[in-house]
């Protein structure tokens, strides 16, 4: 019988990966850092292939250290570091550039040269829930195709692929079978429709991004494909962005309840059930969860700096201190 669950967790400075068994007891927890690129001021880089090899690895040493076999895993579900953005060759799988990660600011510039436009800042409020802002994947994305000498034409052609980070988890997964995204990571692409629930073609005119490229969108708990582990196809069946996964796990299933969490930065959000509500203090609007044919909204507010700072203390400036797990402090 399958006893297991297994929880993928990409985030912004570590991959980790933990077992459940059937009464939501751990079984077993591998945890693995990766190198934070830092190429200028303000840029905030990663490496797509250290995020899917320290991923792949700790899955897997999580498995050799429960004692359990594959075929005794049920599903897996993933949970990521949000807006961070990935293009790759469609043909070899090869990142074309650096992940930009979702504190990079390189794209301030041209976040501000967009708002100039009062209407197509209005519209992204919209119809996106979010604020023109360098925190997203739209500007990201235009970024490397108007920087990277001919990616713009291949994507045009294309032979480019654009993925937040549960994309590129799944399309590796699945041996480039499946190339796909849940609600709640494309919420935050600044380059989505959250009422219609698809790729707004405004938007991405005006960005200059191929539709080509995106991912396809699907709820947040279905079976996008398989991975096979040690010769066992196991279904990847949930996708749902960290801080709305967050909300899940903790149990804000109803409208007015709240979650706040801090891991790099810190995140609340707010159920709104299935309205679609505006902030009138500048908060975000975003799709909190994708189930069953609903939406369930959230208000969120981001603090984007919060454990990031202990990681930048103890690699920059106290690097002879001993500090504190999460669970420690």
């Amino acid at each position: 019988m399958k006893k297991y669950i297994l929880a993928l967790d990409q985030g912004t400075t570590s991959s980790r990966a933990i077992i459940f068994d059937r009464d939501q007891n751990i079984v077993s927890v591998s945890q693995q850092e990766f190198k934070q690129y830092y190429p200028k001021s303000g840029w905030v880089e990663h490496d797509p292939l250290d995020i899917y090899a320290s991923q792949s690895g700790v899955m897997n040493e999580c498995i050799i250290k429960s004692g359990i076999h594959p075929d005794e895993i049920f599903s897996i579900g993933i949970t990521n570091q949000r807006e961070t953005t990935i293009l790759w060759d469609k043909s070899t799988g090869r990142p074309i550039y650096n992940a930009i990660v979702w504190q990079c600011r390189r794209t301030a510039k041209i976040c501000e040269e967009l708002k100039e436009d009062k209407g197509f800042k209005e519209y992204v409020n919209d119809r996106t829930g979010l604020i023109i802002d360098a925190y997203f994947s739209g500007t990201k994305i235009k970024w490397i195709l108007d920087n990277v000498p001919g990616v713009k034409e291949r994507a045009k052609r294309g032979e480019i692929l654009f993925g937040t980070v549960d994309t590129w988890l799944v399309w590796n997964m699945t041996k480039g079978k499946v190339h796909v995204t849940d609600y709640t990571n494309a919420s935050r692409t600044m380059l989505f429709d959250i009422k219609n629930l698809c790729w707004d073609e405004k938007i991405l005119n005006k960005l200059d991004i191929p539709k080509e490229i995106l991912p396809e969108v699907h709820s947040s708990s279905e079976v996008y494909g398989t991975t096979n582990l040690s010769g066992t196809e196991i279904p990847i069946a949930g996708i749902a962005g960290d801080q709305q996964a967050a909300m899940f796990g903790q149990a804000c299933f109803e409208k007015g309840q709240a979650k706040n969490t801090y891991g790099t930065g810190c995140f609340l959000l707010t159920n709104t059930g299935e309205k679609f509500c505006k902030s009138k203090n500048g908060l975000l609007t975003t799709i909190g969860i994708g189930l069953e044919g609903r939406i369930n909204y959230a208000i969120e507010g981001s603090v984007f700096v919060g454990g990031a700072v202990i990681q930048w203390l103890r690699a920059v400036s106290y690097t002879h201190l001993t500090l504190p797990t999460n669970r420690e402090v």
